[in-house]
């Protein structure tokens, strides 16, 4: 999808592909400051210094693009004023993976535009008709590593053939389960964990087999 540079809020877990295309269709002469937090939270002192510099005066047009996984209440309240009353030639860009980190004050002063990139089909490496402890641990210890948004696409994909599958019993509390687990992921929990709650939680809730 094109992204057209202009104040806004973008949910994605993949800022450097935003930027990347928020750069490509900037007007000529813009520029950009970027305040990017990657694996940390954006602090009070990150949001005084995008405010001192919103109020520099520039004669071309200035997107000034926050990145971060959380954004404190604190820090949003911050921010608040100068994103409701930007200083000339001046736009604000917020990234971060999850809508719900935002206040609704946020919400209510920028457009939201959700951001997802094509994901790539994975082929999963976990048998989910004969799901074992052993398996489980195996495939967390080869998946405890990967990015944010490589985990959202396997996460997505267990849940998918977990229920395709007749293997498990799923009821409600599964089901609510699913959806904070890949929750999880956009609020920075680890790879490892969500793996091991998710995959756990399917374990138990495996069928027993009728000799």
């Amino acid at each position: 999808m094109n992204l057209e540079p202009k104040s806004q809020i973008v949910i994605t877990s993949d800022y450097e592909k935003v930027l990347q295309e928020l750069k490509e269709h900037a007007p000529k002469g813009s520029s950009f400051e970027l305040f990017i937090k990657d694996d940390e939270n954006f602090l009070v002192s990150d949001a005084n210094e995008v405010i001192a510099n919103a109020y520099l005066a520039s004669k071309e047009k200035v997107f000034l693009v926050l990145y971060a996984k959380n954004f404190s209440d604190v820090v949003q309240n911050r921010l608040l004023k100068i994103i409701e009353e930007p200083p000339k030639n001046k736009e604000f860009i917020l990234i971060t993976p999850s809508k719900s980190t935002l206040l609704a004050t946020i919400l209510s002063r920028l457009p939201l535009t959700h951001f997802e990139d094509k994901k790539e089909k994975i082929e999963l490496s976990l048998d989910m008709n004969n799901l074992s402890l052993e398996a489980v641990y195996q495939f967390i210890q080869e998946h405890k590593r990967l990015k944010v948004d490589e985990a959202i696409v396997l996460v997505e994909e267990i849940i998918k053939q977990a229920l395709l599958s007749d293997s498990f019993n799923i009821d409600e509390k599964t089901l609510a389960l699913f959806y904070k687990v890949r929750l999880a992921l956009d609020v920075g929990s680890p790879t490892d964990f969500v793996l091991t709650t998710l995959l756990l939680k399917l374990l138990a809730k495996k069928k027993k087999r009728v000799r």
